[in-house]
């Protein structure tokens, strides 16, 4: 699967975004365990709330770090994200 670059984007159900105080860092929570992530994916993630599709968070995040040209890194992020199950599109 891969992001449709219209639909909002949320985080699955399934899962839990959280700063995990052992770890100093956000991770996934789900039933079969956890994921660690680094600041980029969790700034991304973060994002993720069915509200925004790729080209918001794409520019949320390219304001917020004042730089330009994230679209090619969030996309292949949010595509494994996709297919990991950690996030959703309607």
């Amino acid at each position: 699967m891969t992001i449709n670059t219209v639909s909002p984007i949320s985080f699955s159900p399934m899962h839990r975004l959280q700063w995990e105080e052992a770890q100093q860092k956000d991770v996934i929570l789900y039933p079969e365990g956890m994921v660690e992530l680094n600041q980029s994916s969790a700034e991304i993630l973060k994002l993720c709330d069915g509200t925004r599709n790729l080209d918001q968070i794409v520019l949320d995040l390219e304001e917020k770090f004042a730089t330009t040209g994230l679209k090619n890194d969030i996309t292949s992020f949010l595509n494994v994200a996709l297919n990991n199950g950690w996030i959703q599109q309607n």
